[in-house]
């Protein structure tokens, strides 16, 4: 991550250099009112936590090269009906707090920005969402909260990262799959994994798969034994897991532990840790606590020198800096060509109600070159995007390079 950018407006445009001044409406205007003249640029504001310790920090560095990455894509292409694109980014630290008060500066500068992405964890997310929909202008949120997806709460509003229902969707694809007739569930207290505890246990019963335990940990928690101990005792077949950081390593360990020998499916959550996919010391790749357990991925997040899109997603952020953790986390790199093809089917960058109904609409998101997802479907009613069951993937704890599973490796 190109650390000199925090807290300065980047132009992207390689042949532009510094960034251009522009002339904007105080922060008390919403986007709309800010709108710019054809020799604006277009400002994009980024929130990340890239100061975080640990697994949150590398996931935001992720996040926001991503942002980064099709921001240089775009310029080089021209940028937005032929404004310049730039891009501000500023460290959250992964604080509500912190958050909020980055939020209201950038939209009470002489500068506001006409998009904001939030790089997670969901928590941000709850506490910035009303200030930036109220302000009126576009966001992109890939920590989905439990109302954010909520037109009717928060109608500029786009949820980017895949939502726990379409997630839980995929878990019981390939529970039917593999043939497991009974389950158990363990999911983390926070908004995301209460969601998808009950999202995997809707959607698993529709399979024909017998729920015989659904248990939630306290994400703050340093063992979570006692909940893998009532799941134990129901004898399922397989465990479905949601965790997310330090608490899946809690769990692993738990389950080492008390010498629970079960297959375990965890969720997209569980792939976008870095510990299971590193080796020793710092991770448990290629150890006991892994051996039973898949994740489940993108197809994007496995290497096909054949995906055209994608490898040049690769490209463009490995130009910028280091991809720290998987491409299951660059879904802002989507969010940003999606922005670009809903200003221009909208015609400019002032009517944000414009810009919003562009992203509702399915001609205009369909043909976009996304490069993490294939298609991204949105509504007037549901602002998260729907995914089709094949967009996923369940393969084991694999080795990473550039954001990527190397399963030929």
């Amino acid at each position: 991550m190109n650390q000199r950018n925090f807290g300065a407006w980047r132009g992207m445009k390689i042949a532009a250099g510094a960034a251009a001044a522009a002339l904007m409406l105080s922060g008390c205007s919403s986007a709309a009112d800010a709108g710019g003249s054809e020799d604006d640029p277009y400002r994009i504001l980024v929130l990340g936590a890239l100061s975080a310790e640990g697994v949150l920090g590398i996931n935001a560095s992720t996040s926001v090269l991503s942002a980064e990455a099709a921001v240089d894509v775009i310029n080089e292409e021209g940028g937005i009906l032929g404004r310049d694109v730039e891009i501000k980014i500023v460290d959250d630290q992964a604080d509500p707090t912190v958050a909020v008060t980055l939020v209201r500066e950038a939209i009470n500068s002489d500068t506001p920005p006409d998009a904001v992405l939030n790089s997670g964890p969901s928590t941000v997310a709850e506490a910035t969402l009303p200030i930036i929909s109220r302000a009126g202008i576009i966001s992109f949120n890939i920590g989905p909260t439990q109302t954010s997806f909520d037109p009717g709460q928060f109608p500029y509003n786009f949820d980017i990262a895949v939502g726990p229902l379409d997630v839980a969707g995929g878990v019981s694809t390939y529970f039917e799959e593999q043939g497991f007739g009974s389950a158990a569930v363990l999911h983390g207290s926070s908004s995301y994994g209460e969601t998808f505890g009950a999202a995997a246990t809707e959607s698993l019963e529709d399979a024909g798969v017998k729920i015989l335990g659904n248990e939630e940990y306290d994400v703050a928690s340093l063992d979570m034994t006692p909940q893998l101990e009532a799941l134990r005792a129901k004898k399922p077949d397989a465990l479905v897991l949601d965790a997310y950081g330090a608490p899946l390593g809690y769990i692993l360990q738990g389950l080492e532990k008390i010498g629970w020998d079960i297959p375990i499916v965890g969720n997209t959550s569980v792939a976008a840790t870095a510990l299971v996919n590193t080796p020793p010391p710092s991770g448990v790749l290629g150890t006991d606590q892994v051996k039973n357990l898949v994740m489940q991925v993108f197809h994007s997040t496995v290497h096909d020198p054949a995906a055209e899109e994608t490898n040049r997603s690769v490209e463009a952020m490995l130009s910028i800096g280091e991809i720290k953790a998987t491409l299951i986390l660059a879904t802002n790199y989507d969010a940003v060509i999606l922005l670009k093809a809903a200003v221009e089917s909208a015609g400019g960058t002032d009517d944000v109600d414009a810009i919003a109904a562009a992203i509702e609409d399915p001609e205009v998101t369909r043909n976009v070159p996304t490069a993490m997802l294939t298609e991204y479907v949105f509504s007037d009613t549901r602002h998260a995007a729907v995914f089709p069951g094949t967009e996923f993937r369940f393969i084991p704890p694999t080795a990473i390079k550039d954001g990527q599973f190397h399963l030929e490796d």
